[in-house]
């Protein structure tokens, strides 16, 4: 197991602390193993919900419709058709 040696500070009110303190005490944990869980578990439903998007099945379908039409790209096409001045060997 590695150590543990980064820290994270912060300042709560008395009833804060109490009612942590209470809910580590009855879950069996420390009150540092509680608040690291607890930050976790919030932790990880935020990124979570970062990562991913969720829609509708009617919304997933447009949009894989609007990737697969292909886009004309008209300044595309009017670059290539510009003479380039220069000869590839």
């Amino acid at each position: 197991m590695s150590t543990k040696e980064a820290r994270l500070d912060f300042r709560l009110d008395q009833d804060q602390k109490g009612r942590i303190e209470r809910a580590a005490e009855l879950s069996r944990k420390s009150t540092s193993a509680f608040v690291v869980d607890a930050a976790m578990d919030a932790a990880d439903k935020v990124l979570a919900r970062a990562d991913v998007t969720i829609m509708s099945a009617e919304q997933f379908d447009s949009l894989m419709s609007a990737l697969d039409v292909a886009d004309e790209a008209p300044g595309l096409a009017k670059l290539n058709s510009v003479h380039r001045g220069y000869v590839r060997k």
